[in-house]
C-alpha cells in the first residue's frame, strides 16, 4: 500500500505528531523523550514567540492505516534575512526504514519551500539555536540529553539517498569533573578579577537570577550570533526562555561575570542531567514526571548538562572562560559532580572547544545539518 502524507491541522494531529518518536524509540536504551507538554507548546502558534519571525507545517505519514513518519516543515524569515540565505528548513523528521515513507515526507517539505519560492532545504534546526538541532550520526548507543534528537543509523543511509549531503556537524564531548579544586586556574581567575575589577556572581536566591536572566540572555545572543543558523533572539523569546528555565534550575550551577560597571559580560548555566527521568517518564509530567524530573535537578546527581556558556566575543581573549571555568571546576567537586555533558559544539568553533583542552574528555555524539539545492 502506497504511503499516505497528511498536514497536521488539529490539536488532536498535533499531539500524534509529537507522540510518535516515542513509540518508536520506546524500546530504545539510549533514547531520550522530550517533555512532551513543551513539544506541544513549540508547535503552538501563540505559545512560541518565535512563530513572530517563523512558519511551520507539519506533516504525518502513513500506511496501511499506521502512522510511520513525520516532518516539519520551517520557514524562518529572521535566519534568511541574517545569513542572506533562501533556505526552507526541516525538523523533527522521524522515520520508519521505508524509503518510501521518508522520501514522501520530504518531498512534502520540499513542494511547500518550492511553492514559496524557496530554493535550498536545509536541517534538522529549529526555530532559534535554543531549538534542537542536528541529526545524530555517531553515538547511537550513547544514552542521549535532555535537549538533543535521537534517531536510528538508517537515517544517514535515507539521506544520502534523497540527494543530501553536510552542511556542518556539531560535536558533543562528555568531560570527566576533575576530583579536586585546580590551584593553578583558581590562582589565574583570581588574577584576572583583580587585574580587570570583575566580579563572579553566584545565585543563592532566584530572584536575584530572574532580575539579571534577561542581561544574561542578552549576553548569549551576543556570543552565539555568529555561530551557524542562528538568529538574533526577540525579547519575547528570551521572556520565554526565562520563564520556563529560572524557575526550575537548581542556583549552584549557574554564575555570572559583571565588570566594573555592574554589566554582565559571561554567563554560564548548567543543569543537573533530567535524561534519565525524562525517559523513566516518557515526557510526561504527570502522574509522576514532574516529581522525577525536580528529583533529578535538586536531588543527588552525578551528571550536568552544559545549556549556555557565553562571553561577551571581544572579551574571550581576556581570559573570562578562564574564570568560567574554574567556577565551573569549583561547581562539580564540591557537588560530587562526575561527569559533564557539552551537549552539541559546531566542530569549527574553536573558542568553545578550547575550553575543554585541559580536561579529561571523550567525544562520544556527532550531530549533522543536511542540505540540497531545490
Amino acid at each position: 500500500m502506497s504511503v499516505e502524507i497528511k498536514e497536521v491541522l488539529t490539536k488532536n494531529d498535533l499531539k500524534k505528531w509529537v507522540d510518535f518518536p516515542n513509540k518508536m524509540y520506546k524500546k530504545i536504551p539510549a533514547y531520550v523523550p522530550f517533555l512532551f507538554s513543551d513539544e506541544m507548546e513549540t508547535f503552538t502558534k501563540g505559545k512560541n514567540p518565535a512563530y513572530e519571525f517563523c512558519e511551520t507545517k507539519l506533516f504525518l505519514a502513513f500506511k496501511n492505516g499506521k502512522i510511520v513518519g513525520r516532518i516539519g516543515g520551517l520557514i524562518n524569515h529572521a535566519a534568511n534575512k541574517k545569513w542572506g540565505t533562501n533556505a526552507i528548513r526541516f525538523t523533527r523528521f522521524d522515520f520508519v526504514d521505508d524509503f518510501e515513507v521518508s522520501s514522501a515526507l520530504f518531498d512534502a517539505v520540499v513542494k511547500w519551500g518550492k511553492a514559496r519560492g524557496y530554493t535550498k532545504v536545509m536541517g534538522p534546526i529549529g526555530f532559534t539555536d535554543m531549538d534542537h538541532e542536528g541529526m545524530l550520526v555517531e553515538g547511537f548507543d550513547e544514552l542521549n540529553m535532555s535537549i538533543t534528537f535521537y534517531n536510528f543509523p538508517y537515517y544517514i543511509e535515507h539521506m544520502e539517498k534523497l540527494g543530501l549531503e553536510k552542511e556542518v556537524d556539531w560535536i558533543e564531548y562528555q568531560v570527566f569533573a576533575p576530583k579536586e579544586h585546580d590551584a593553578r586556574l583558581q590562582r589565574i581567575s583570581d588574577f584576572i578579577q583583580k587585574k580587570n575589577g570583575y566580579e563572579l556572581v553566584t545565585y543563592t536566591d532566584r530572584k536575584v537570577l530572574l532580575k539579571d536572566a534577561y542581561e544574561a540572555f542578552k549576553v548569549i545572543d551576543v556570543a552565539f550570533s555568529k555561530l551557524f543558523g542562528t538568529v538574533p533572539l526577540t525579547d519575547a523569546v528570551i521572556d520565554k526562555s526565562i520563564k520556563d528555565y529560572i524557575p526550575l534550575v537548581n542556583l549552584k550551577y549557574i554564575c555570572s561575570i559583571k565588570d566594573k560597571s555592574g554589566k554582565i559580560v559571561a554567563f554560564a548555566v548548567l543543569v543537573p542531567s533530567i535524561a534519565k527521568a525524562l525517559k523513566k517518564s516518557n515526557g510526561r509530567l504527570l502522574p509522576f514526571g514532574l516529581f522525577r524530573m525536580l528529583k533529578a535537578l535538586r536531588g543527588k546527581n552525578d551528571t550536568l548538562e552544559m545549556f549556555f556558556i557565553g562571553v561577551e566575543p571581544e572579551l574571550q581573549k581576556q581570559g573570562l572562560p578562564a574564570i568560567v571555568m574554574n567556577q565551573i571546576v569549583k561547581m562539580c567537586v564540591d557537588n560530587g559532580i562526575k561527569h559533564c555533558e557539552t551537549g552539541p559544539e559546531l566542530e569549527t568553533n574553536e573558542a568553545v572547544l578550547s575550553l575543554w583542552k585541559d580536561f579529561e574528555t571523550r567525544q562520544h555524539r556527532r550531530r549533522r545539518c543536511w542540505k540540497k539545492e531545490i
